[in-house]
C-alpha cells in the first residue's frame, strides 16, 4: 500500500480550514446561523433574505463614528456658517450618515464698537474657519469611536474641548491687558477743574420740577461676552450626532431626544404651543420707533399648530408692507407702539378674531439693545429718549391699554434689577417677563456674571455656537422636564421659517396618528422656557 504524502497546497488548504473551523467556532457563528434558519422557518416570510438581513443587523455591532467633516454655506441671511456631517462605520462600511446646520454665529451687539457690518464678516469668516478646523481635524480624531447613540459622552467631550479653548482666549485676553497697562507707564495730567458755576441771581438754585428731580445712577454695564471663534462647530457636530442616532433607531429626533432626557416610552406628548412673529419695528425698522423689535402672535392653549392659518391671514391683513426681516416678519416704521397694535386690533378685528380670546400677543422689547448710556436713558423713540422708571410706566400703560399682551421680552437691560422687580409686581399675573439677550444660561461666561432677574420667568432657548443637545436637555430638565411649553420659529415668511412650522405640523399629525398626543393646558401667559428648534 503505498503512502500519499500531502502537498505544501495541500497542507495550506487543510490549516485554512482548521483556522476557518475556528473562527466561525469562536465567534459563534454557526449557532447563530442555525437560530437564524430555525427562527425564519417558523416565520416563514415573504423575504427570505430580507428577514436574515434584519435578523443579523439587530445582533450587528453598533455603529461607530469613524470621522467628521465640515463645510461651509450661506445660512437663510445670506451669511456664513458651518454644516457638519458625520461618517460612521456601519455593518464593516464607512457611510456618510447625515448633516447638521445650527443658528450662526452670533455676536452681542455692542454699539460703542462702531459699525459691526464692516468688522462682522471678517469676524464671522474668521469663526467660520476656524469651526472647519476644528471638525475636521482634533474633534474628529477626538470622537472616532464612539457610538452616535452615546450623548452624553460626545457632548461630554466637546464641552470640555471648549472650555480649554475658553480657558485659553480668558488667559490670552488677560495677558493683552496685563500688557497694555505696563504700556501705559507715562502719568496723566489731571485736567484743569472747570471754572465755578455763577451764581444764581435769584439766590437759589431754582425751583424747577428738573431741578428738584435727581436722576437715579445707571448700575454699570457687564462688559459684552465674547463669542469664541469656532464655537459653532461645538453645537454643530452635537446636533449631527444626536442626528445620526436618531436616524440609526429609524426614529424621529424629536423621539430620540425626548429618550435622552427621561429614558421613558414616547407617551402622552403636548405639543408646543408655536410664537409667530408677525411685525418688526426695531432699530433697524424705519420710523422713529425702536422698542418694538418683535410683535410676537401667540394662539391660546388648547389649539393645534394644524390651525396656523388664521396667522397667515392676519399676515395678509398687514401685508401692506412688502419689506420682511431675517426672523420672517413684517417690517413696519412707526413712531409710537400704539400705531402697531392698533394696526394688529383693527386686523384682527376684520378677522373676527378676539384679541385675548384666541390669539395674545408678546412684544420683545430688546432694550438692552437701546441703552445711551451717556445719556443714562433708553432710546425707545428717536429723540425722546426714556429712564428705566420711565419705561417701567410705558410698559404698564401699554399693557393696560392693551390686554391681549400677555408676555414681554427683554424689558430692560440684566443690570436694571430695581426696574425688572417693579414691572414684575405691576403685571404678574396677566403678563409675564422673559430674557433673551439679556441673559443666556448656555453662557460659559455665565458663572461669572451676573444671574438672570429673579422676577424673569423664563428664557428663549437656542442651539447656537456651542451649546450641546445635553446642555438643552440639562436646562429643560431643572425647569419643568424635558417639555416646553412654547416654540418660537420667526413669521411665516422665508423659505428656512416656513420648513420648520411645516415639520411642526408633521410632528403633530404623526403624533395624533399614533394616539400619543396630548392637548398642552397653560395660562395664556407664556410659562417655563421657549425654545427655537424643531427638527
Amino acid at each position: 500500500m503505498s503512502y500519499h504524502r500531502p502537498t505544501k497546497e495541500e497542507r495550506e488548504f487543510n490549516e485554512l480550514k482548521k483556522r476557518a473551523a475556528e473562527y466561525y467556532m469562536c465567534n459563534g457563528v454557526v449557532q447563530k446561523l442555525e437560530d437564524a434558519l430555525n427562527i425564519m422557518f417558523m416565520d416563514n416570510p415573504p423575504d427570505i433574505y430580507g428577514y436574515l438581513s434584519n435578523y443579523f443587523s439587530q445582533i450587528a455591532t453598533p455603529p461607530v463614528v469613524s470621522r467628521l467633516l465640515g463645510r461651509e454655506l450661506y445660512d437663510g441671511k445670506g451669511q456664513l456658517t458651518v454644516e457638519a456631517h458625520v461618517l460612521c462605520i456601519i455593518r464593516n462600511e464607512e457611510k456618510n450618515v447625515c448633516s447638521a446646520v445650527i443658528s450662526s454665529h452670533r455676536e452681542p451687539r455692542d454699539d460703542s464698537v462702531g459699525d459691526l457690518a464692516i468688522n462682522g464678516n471678517d469676524r464671522r469668516n474668521h469663526s467660520v474657519q476656524m469651526a472647519l478646523d476644528w471638525i475636521t481635524e482634533p474633534l474628529s480624531m477626538m470622537l472616532k469611536g464612539f457610538e452616535p447613540a452615546d450623548q452624553a459622552g460626545v457632548d461630554k467631550v466637546l464641552s470640555d474641548f471648549f472650555m480649554a479653548r475658553f480657558l485659553e482666549r480668558q488667559d490670552r485676553t488677560r495677558k493683552e491687558q496685563e500688557k497694555e497697562q505696563e504700556q501705559a507707564t507715562e502719568p496723566v495730567r489731571d485736567p484743569t477743574p472747570p471754572p465755578p458755576a455763577p451764581a444764581n441771581k435769584k439766590g437759589g438754585a431754582g425751583t424747577g420740577k428738573k431741578s428738584n428731580v435727581a436722576e437715579k445712577p445707571l448700575p454699570s454695564p457687564e462688559p459684552p461676552a465674547i463669542v469664541v471663534p469656532g464655537s459653532m462647530a461645538i453645537g454643530s457636530v452635537s446636533l449631527v450626532v444626536a442626528k445620526a442616532a436618531a436616524l440609526l433607531k429609524t426614529v424621529p429626533l424629536y423621539e430620540h431626544i425626548r429618550s435622552l432626557g427621561s429614558h421613558q416610552s414616547l407617551k402622552n406628548v403636548e405639543m408646543p404651543i408655536p410664537m409667530v412673529t408677525l411685525l418688526n419695528c426695531g432699530k433697524t425698522s424705519p420710523g422713529k420707533l425702536n422698542l418694538v423689535e418683535e410683535v410676537i402672535v401667540i394662539p391660546v392653549a388648547g389649539q393645534r399648530v394644524r390651525q396656523l392659518p388664521f396667522f397667515k391671514d392676519t399676515f395678509h391683513k398687514v401685508h401692506a408692507f412688502n419689506t420682511t426681516s431675517d426672523s420672517g416678519g413684517l417690517v413696519m416704521g412707526c413712531d409710537r407702539p400704539e400705531q402697531v397694535l392698533d394696526l394688529i386690533t383693527e386686523a384682527c378685528s376684520n378677522l373676527r378674531l378676539e384679541l385675548g380670546n384666541k390669539i395674545c400677543l408678546a412684544i420683545n422689547c430688546s432694550a438692552h439693545e437701546l441703552m445711551d448710556y451717556p445719556k443714562g436713558k433708553y432710546g425707545i423713540i428717536s429723540g425722546n429718549p426714556k429712564s428705566p422708571d420711565e419705561l417701567v410706566d410705558i410698559y404698564e400703560d401699554l399693557t393696560s391699554k392693551y390686554p391681549a399682551i400677555t408676555a414681554l421680552i427683554d424689558p430692560f437691560r440684566k443690570e436694571d434689577q430695581e426696574q425688572w422687580e417693579k414691572l414684575n409686581s405691576v403685571l404678574r399675573p396677566t403678563c409675564s417677563l422673559y430674557c433673551d439677550g439679556t441673559y443666556a444660561p448656555t453662557d460659559p461666561y455665565s458663572l461669572e456674571r451676573m444671574p438672570s432677574p429673579a422676577w424673569a420667568r423664563g428664557f428663549v432657548l437656542k442651539q447656537t455656537n456651542q451649546t450641546t443637545v445635553t446642555d438643552l436637555i440639562r436646562i429643560t430638565q431643572q425647569l419643568e422636564g424635558l417639555g416646553v411649553n412654547f416654540v418660537k420659529l420667526g413669521g411665516l415668511n422665508h423659505g428656512e421659517r416656513l420648513t420648520k412650522y411645516n415639520r411642526l405640523i408633521s410632528i403633530e399629525e404623526e403624533l395624533s396618528q399614533r394616539g400619543i398626543l396630548a392637548t398642552l393646558l397653560v395660562s395664556q401667559a407664556p410659562t417655563g422656557q421657549q425654545v427655537e428648534l424643531v427638527r
